[in-house]
């Protein structure tokens, strides 16, 4: 298998694809690892937005032992000797972790891997470098001062004043797996911090259950609401790697029959100032579904219309505050101010006030229980808008609170209701990318990512 290099801004093959290469001998890691360092260092690509580090020499060492391993008959798991990439949130033994900020450039380097990461070493995961992020991950957006905004593969040929968002906050994780810079990227998801910037690039994302996969090693910003999920290019790789996170055997879930599967289309809220290109693709989705043989029935959940009540102080701003407040006390002028301002909001929060939040939260998620009974799963665009322009956000501090509130809300309600989620292509090729979200509950990952590669086989003609 050839793998285009510098030329061809495009995602790499599925992991099937290239574990099997590999196996057969028809490409190597060396040679998987070239192409996404020249992709990376090319002038007419983004590579230095989206990275703030590359390991080329350690990738390119690791993917000649692994070569070696391989040809002496040892194959670690599908990962072994591909590409991968890791949000700059996470812990590498001697390495910084600066969460894409200035404020921890003079921190010490980490002593030890984030559990995530030694279970990617172990696999046999070369890790290419560490990706872009918003500030401390704290938006949906993935606007960064400091190393640079990545954009999304849509419209970015058509000049600056027209480039658009990659999302957040994972947003170089998402620009360097489209653009082929790795085949699969280590993100987290507070809020959607996955799946948005997946729905926003054209690529898959999951949000696991949060406490099926280990955050020890992982810069926090809200840990009652904290995941470690991937962005892939298909179902399969993103439940690949999630196993290995997991500690779990590196197998592919199979695929459960469409007939049948109870769908619940979100009617309100989640809806909500959804433009057309979104519209379009969304019930382009639900008849393909439909006509697949699934049992599309439209759904109001109440409950949802609490969340905004119930998170009036923001818990990701209270629990973020309570890490931040001594670096806020000297380095508050090194902040992105827009992250600052997110974060400060948690300062005027007592310990009342965070644990009724606590309190209601627990409440509205054991009211959803009965929901994901009557459902396979819950659906609704992942993002109710297409990428916006970067240039519009970064002019204007209005606009930007807007649509990030709005890219935000409908992610950030299975965070909220501790369950699990998958963001799927769902857009025809060549139009805005557009993402539709599979929800279920705490728990149900395996069965949500059967569900998810049925979902993806009948929209695979939109593609």
């Amino acid at each position: 298998m050839t793998v285009s290099r510098t030329a061809d801004f495009t995602p790499l093959p599925t992991l099937s694809a290239l574990a099997a290469a590999l196996q057969a001998g028809t490409s190597t890691s060396r040679e998987l690892v070239e192409t996404a360092l020249e992709r990376i260092a090319a002038p007419q690509g983004q590579g230095r937005s989206v990275f703030i580090e590359v390991h080329a020499q350690a990738a390119r060492q690791r993917a000649d032992a692994l070569d070696k391993l391989r040809a002496a008959g040892t194959v670690l798991s599908p990962l072994m000797g591909v590409p991968v990439s890791i949000k700059d949130l996470f812990d590498v033994a001697g390495q910084v972790t600066r969460a894409g900020s200035v404020v921890l450039s003079d921190a010490p380097p980490a002593r030890t891997d984030a559990s995530t990461v030694a279970r990617l070493q172990q696999a046999g995961a070369v890790i290419i470098g560490r990706t872009n992020m918003t500030e401390f991950a704290f938006s949906g957006l993935g606007l960064n001062p400091h190393y640079g905004t990545p954009a999304s593969p849509w419209q970015r040929t058509a000049g600056d004043a027209e480039r658009r968002i990659a999302g957040g906050s994972s947003s170089g994780a998402a620009a360097c797996v489209a653009d082929g810079m790795a085949a699969v990227a280590l993100g987290t998801d507070t809020g959607g911090s996955v799946r948005i910037p997946a729905a926003l690039c054209g690529l898959t994302g999951f949000k696991p259950t949060a406490r099926r996969i280990p955050t020890d090693g992982v810069l926090p910003l809200s840990s009652s609401l904290d995941s470690v999920g991937p962005i892939g290019s298909s179902v399969a790789c993103c439940a690949v790697t999630d196993r290995i996170l997991a500690g779990l055997p590196p197998v592919v879930p199979p695929s459960r029959p469409i007939e049948g599967v109870r769908l619940g289309a979100l009617t309100h809220l989640m809806l909500d100032d959804m433009d057309l290109n979104v519209a379009r693709a969304y019930d382009d989705a639900l008849q393909h579904l439909s006509a697949a043989g699934a049992r599309v029935s439209e759904l109001r959940f109440a409950p949802l219309e609490r969340l905004a009540h119930v998170n009036r102080l923001s818990l990701p701003s209270i629990e973020s505050f309570a890490w931040h407040r001594k670096l806020i006390e000297n380095r508050a002028s090194d902040y992105d101010p827009r992250v600052l301002a997110r974060i400060r909001k948690g300062e005027r929060a007592s310990a009342a006030d965070y644990i009724e939040l606590l309190r209601e939260r627990a409440d509205i998620i054991a009211q959803a229980e009965p929901l994901w009974h009557s459902f396979d799963a819950i659906v609704c665009p992942t993002v109710p808008i297409v990428p916006p322009r970067i240039a519009e956000l970064q002019a204007d501090d209005a606009v930007y609170a807007r649509v990030n509130a709005t890219i935000l809300r409908n992610p950030s309600m299975i965070n909220y209701l501790d369950g699990c989620a998958l963001s799927l292509p769902c857009s025809r090729h060549g139009e805005a990318p557009v993402g539709l979200m599979l929800a279920s509950g705490t728990g149900r990952d395996a069965a949500l990512l059967m569900l998810g590669r049925a979902v993806e086989a009948v929209l695979a003609p939109l593609r």
